[in-house]
């Protein structure tokens, strides 16, 4: 499986937004900037997260985006979704019915192996996704990246949020 690159960006913007102050936005050229991604490819990433209401935007010159829920309350599932959608990611098309050593009139009555260990895999990972928030995932980057990087992180970011 294979994800578009705009979920890590998501995600990654998602972890920026989080630490914002209440009231504040940031751009979407400053998210590109901070990234080194492209505004417009990064901006359809933006879109789709608040096609699917786990960002809010506003327009003008202090304007963008910031988180529009608690970071307990958005987990990675949440943005995956957004982004790539909700469809599972393997798609049987039962290609067992093509065996010529079937009769003709042999009726499959449930789905077969492959689909249900593949369909398993896909919860586990769903499910996998869905137990860490974005409250997590600042708290691990809070550890895992050096203070004075965290910190002048977050004064750039800052110093641009509107």
């Amino acid at each position: 499986m294979i994800l578009k690159s705009q979920v890590e960006w998501a995600l990654h913007c998602c972890a920026i937004l989080a630490g914002l102050p209440q009231g504040r936005y940031l751009s979407t050229k400053a998210l590109a900037e901070l990234h080194g991604l492209p505004k417009e490819y990064l901006s359809k990433a933006l879109q789709s997260l608040s096609q699917a209401s786990l960002v809010e935007t506003t327009l003008g010159p202090s304007g963008g985006y910031r988180l529009a829920r608690p970071t307990s309350e958005i987990n990675f599932l949440d943005i995956v979704e957004a982004v790539e959608g909700k469809s599972r990611t393997f798609t049987c098309s039962n290609i067992r019915a093509n065996n010529p050593c079937r009769p003709k009139d042999f009726c499959d009555s449930k789905p077969c192996s492959v689909a249900r260990v593949m369909w398993q895999a896909d919860e586990a990972w769903r499910n996998t996704l869905k137990s860490v928030s974005l409250a997590d995932l600042v708290e691990t980057l809070s550890e895992d990246v050096p203070a004075d990087i965290w910190k002048n992180t977050f004064e750039w970011v800052l110093q641009r949020a509107g």
